[in-house]
């Protein structure tokens, strides 16, 4: 946008050379400027989905012996836990494998 506005005043107002001169230094100014949101954008990925889910805490719902199931993050998922974890009971899911949670006791 700057870059715009500094070609509008150059062709309108300004007929000396230092309207070049804006037209430079809001074109540096906008590369800066996009390579800076480039920048800001990019430093992490966003996680979503399954790899989000080892190390979320679980509620058992039906229990645990070894299979049960448990609800993560509003979803209802197929789990094993070996140690047994009865229904109401916090787990912590260790790992995912297919859609099946491995969980342990909280």
């Amino acid at each position: 946008m700057l870059f715009v506005l500094a070609v509008v005043a150059k062709v309108l107002w300004i007929e000396s050379a230092w309207g070049w001169v804006l037209v430079g230094v809001a074109a540096v100014v906008e590369i800066g400027e996009t390579f800076a949101w480039w920048a800001w954008n990019r430093r992490r990925r966003a996680r979503v989905g399954v790899e989000t889910l080892p190390g979320s805490t679980a509620v058992v719902v039906t229990p645990c012996r070894p299979e049960g199931q448990v609800r993560v993050q509003g979803e209802i998922w197929t789990a094993r836990c070996r140690e047994g974890a009865d229904s109401g009971e916090r787990v912590t899911v260790e790992r995912v494998e297919g859609l099946t949670l491995y969980v342990r006791r909280a």
